[in-house]
């Protein structure tokens, strides 16, 4: 069975994304953080359809964690097919309201973290390793391109270091059998904006959507999967923006 760990699991577009990897054929490993309770939500959900899931708590910022979680992920599903780092963080301010502490927040969850995760995965699939490859997909945003100015330029900023890292590593181990890509989503109906000060945030701005709407997480999550497949199997480096065309 293929084997998918999703960091960030326990809500939004990560639990949406271990639903559609669960229909999929996937057994999902649910990373959390904090929220142990949502996370066995999404596991009786995959489990409700058949699949195989498993929750598994840990702070993907932090190196210990991430190899522990790859650990579990392995001793219990099995082999790993497919990493999807989507574990992020923001915070709502301009400029004048950052401090040491959200810039270290935002950038060692969204890029240590992904890089950590990274790591571990490319270890396991890499052919050169001994492994038979596989696929790591990279949650971004069209924050990196749009930069977010007034909103929280700190998050669109560790973005855009996201994009260039699916750029290098999508080349870095192109010949060891691992495609690297990213889906860019725009404005989504999560919780990340309530726990980041605005819930009301993608009412807010969908006016300047082109589509006028928000975007739901099962939608991220169907290009997540789509690039996971054999149907994507020519594409790495390779951005899907999933963004009602803003």
């Amino acid at each position: 069975m293929k084997v998918m760990i999703i960091t960030g699991a326990s809500r939004g577009i990560g639990a949406a994304t271990a639903i559609a990897a669960a229909k999929s054929g996937y057994a999902v490993c649910v990373n959390y953080h904090s929220d142990e309770a949502a996370a066995n939500e999404v596991v009786a959900q995959v489990q409700q359809l058949g699949g195989t899931a498993v929750a598994v708590m840990a702070d993907v910022s932090k190196e210990a964690d991430v190899v522990r979680l790859f650990s579990e992920s392995e001793n219990t599903l099995g082999k790993l097919s497919v990493l999807v780092n989507n574990a992020g963080v923001l915070e709502t301010g301009s400029i004048e309201t950052i401090n040491e502490n959200r810039l270290r927040r935002v950038f060692e969850l969204n890029v240590f973290g992904a890089f950590y995760c990274a790591k571990e995965a490319v270890k396991r699939l890499s052919t050169k390793h001994g492994g038979s490859g596989g696929s790591i997909i990279n949650i971004s945003s069209v924050a990196a391109k749009l930069g977010s100015p007034g909103e929280y330029v700190d998050y669109a900023a560790s973005k855009g270091a996201i994009d260039t890292m699916t750029v290098g590593l999508a080349k870095e181990v192109a010949e060891q059998g691992i495609r690297v890509n990213a889906v860019r989503p725009g404005v989504i109906y999560t919780e990340i904006h309530a726990s980041g000060g605005e819930p009301e945030r993608v009412d807010r701005v969908k006016s300047s959507v082109p589509m006028k709407r928000g975007g739901e997480p099962a939608e991220i999550a169907d290009a997540v999967v789509w690039l996971a497949s054999e149907q994507a199997s020519y594409c790495t480096g390779s951005f899907i923006d999933v963004s009602g065309g803003r």
